[in-house]
């Protein structure tokens, strides 16, 4: 409700946010933070974030962000979404002693790994934390891939991946902040380092 006559606001805060929610949440899984036993409710929070995420992608799109409007669009249906329903299904076939071949989700994840890295350098000429934030989610989900496919050994890798996340979770978190403190204050107050492509 801004009144502004300048069109929509930026929902990337939300939608890093809602990224950020994600990454916490699978370093607390993947580190042994909390049981497997809670995968229903981080399924309920990836729901939340699909809904934020799914947003924030329409908007970029319908606003000419070509990057971060196909990022956060692809991010809402696989990384919340479809991450979600695996949660939930995941869990209720434990519970049930069915054996599922979950490798399936590693071939899905090599598109998902594939796309996210071969974009990387187009945030590269963004601010340096989104280089980071960026760079941090290609090592996570290449991880995630590796694992899912049964190529390296989850208990080994899976730690790994969620420091990686972790990190980019703290980006994300720092990203929204700055872009609302800058924007609001229309100066900068956290400051977001130089981009690392010109």
């Amino acid at each position: 409700m801004s009144g502004n006559g300048k069109g929509w606001a930026n929902p990337a805060p939300a939608g890093l946010v809602a990224l950020a929610i994600a990454c916490f949440t699978f370093f607390s899984i993947f580190n042994g933070k909390v049981e497997h036993s809670a995968l229903p409710l981080l399924g309920c929070w990836l729901l939340g974030g699909f809904v934020v995420q799914i947003f924030v992608g329409i908007v970029e799109i319908l606003e000419g962000n070509l990057l971060g409007g196909n990022v956060f669009t692809f991010f809402s249906a696989f990384f919340m979404l479809t991450t979600a329903v695996e949660c939930f299904y995941k869990f209720w076939a434990a519970k049930n002693q069915i054996k599922l071949d979950a490798r399936i989700d590693g071939w899905a994840w090599i598109c998902l790994s594939t796309a996210l890295t071969v974009w990387t350098p187009a945030y590269l000429k963004s601010v340096l934390v989104m280089s980071i934030l960026v760079i941090s989610l290609d090592i996570a989900v290449w991880i995630v891939t590796f694992m899912d496919l049964g190529l390296i050994v989850r208990a080994d890798w899976a730690p790994v991946s969620g420091w990686f996340l972790l990190i980019g979770g703290i980006c994300g978190l720092y990203m929204s902040s700055a872009v609302i403190l800058n924007g609001s204050f229309g100066k900068v107050i956290l400051p977001t380092g130089p981009s690392i492509l010109k």
